[in-house]
């Protein structure tokens, strides 16, 4: 073998890496915490969802409180294999209605500084957050009868109504939510 070309593991397609830059700073900056779990993101002005915030027992009073309206909080982990389908299709509702919805992905199982490693499975939430605390002291916070089930979603209406789906909501459900 005279070069890498014909190198049968590297191949001809590793020689034209340099023009292939299509990982830029930003597409890494989610490894970044991930590599360095001590680095902290710093959040870019133009996006909500490239920040994270700490989502502990005080944190659902105050959303009903003085939180957007009407919003979407899908609660997650890392490992729930049906939370995206469910942020897709909840997703899919919001920008057919043509409204400004608050959309939030909770991180339940990792720290903040990890959750944007996750985010590409959430792209187009408007809001990041992290369990900050004893989960189920901060479950029982949202709703004492979460059975601790993902994808756990939370709907508040323009006039502060909750309604609750362990999974997709049902189309009807949407409809008044948004109505």
């Amino acid at each position: 073998m005279n070069s890498l070309s014909e190198h049968p593991l590297i191949g001809f397609d590793a020689l034209r890496w340099p023009r292939r830059r299509l990982l830029g700073a930003a597409a890494l900056a989610p490894l970044a915490s991930w590599a360095n779990p001590h680095a902290k993101h710093v959040p870019s002005s133009s996006s909500a969802s490239n920040s994270v915030a700490d989502f502990d027992e005080t944190t659902w009073a105050q959303l009903q409180q003085g939180g957007p309206r009407p919003a979407a909080y899908v609660f997650t982990t890392t490992y729930c294999s049906t939370c995206p389908d469910a942020f897709d299709k909840l997703q899919a509702f919001i920008k057919a209605s043509r409204q400004k919805v608050e959309l939030a992905a909770v991180v339940m199982d990792v720290p903040a500084e990890r959750v944007l490693a996750h985010a590409h499975h959430y792209a187009g939430a408007t809001k990041f957050f992290a369990f900050d605390g004893f989960a189920p002291a901060i479950r029982q916070s949202v709703d004492p009868k979460w059975p601790n089930v993902t994808p756990y979603i939370v709907l508040l209406s323009r006039a502060g109504a909750v309604q609750r789906s362990i999974g997709p909501p049902e189309p009807a459900m949407l409809r008044k939510w948004l109505a």
